[in-house]
């Protein structure tokens, strides 16, 4: 169970309000318009913002003091967040192991996921040279390897065409029935929702509700 209490969280003007709980296996799409608080309550729970009060726990455990890199969660990015500099090896490796210092099980298992998102072959090249849909499936590649039990997604899809788009989805399904994590999906399109299966959760007045 991925528990919410009563999470506080004051940015400037405005106040922050969250109490939801999750199953430990499911995926929720939470939906709302532009800066209603979605992405606020996704970087909350992978500790990239520290709450002013109430707690943050897995499975009972309280996860809201530890560093992001503690936490039993990982997250796919709008945006990649891929390192330019960095091969498409690296970019994956740094996923488990911050200073690339892998095992030759880890390699093994990196060349695994790349041809697992059809990748094969994109070790050495870097993300300047990749679409927006490949830099994406690297991306998600480092997210099989982490195989953590959450797995947040912050609009996955929202930069991708329609092929692209429904592509990822079916990796990304596919990737969930395979260890059946809990997964937080923040979207602004419904419609991404329903191709994930999702249970449905909005933002109204500043707090999260089940749709």
């Amino acid at each position: 169970m991925l528990t919410v209490e009563g999470v506080e969280l004051q940015l400037g003007e405005r106040r922050w309000n969250y109490s939801i709980e999750l199953e430990t296996q499911g995926v929720y799409a939470l939906l709302g318009r532009s800066g209603s608080g979605k992405s606020t309550l996704l970087n909350l729970i992978a500790g990239f913002l520290q709450p002013d009060a109430g707690a943050i726990k897995w499975q009972g455990d309280a996860i809201h003091s530890l560093e992001p890199a503690q936490r039993p969660i990982t997250t796919l990015f709008q945006d990649h967040n891929l390192f330019s500099h960095l091969s498409v090896f690296k970019n994956i490796g740094l996923g488990v192991s911050p200073k690339l210092t892998l095992s030759s099980a880890q390699k093994n298992n990196i060349s695994s996921v790349l041809d697992s998102v059809g990748l094969s072959g994109y070790e050495n090249k870097l993300p300047g040279s990749l679409s927006g849909g490949e830099k994406q499936r690297v991306a998600l590649a480092r997210c099989i390897l982490r195989r953590q039990p959450i797995l947040l997604l912050d609009e996955p899809f929202s930069a991708l065409d329609a092929t692209t788009r429904k592509e990822m989805i079916t990796l990304l399904n596919s990737l969930i029935q395979e260890f059946k994590p809990c997964v937080v999906m923040v979207t602004h399109d419904p419609d991404d929702a329903v191709a994930m299966g999702a249970t449905q959760l909005s933002m109204k007045s500043d707090r999260v509700e089940f749709a």
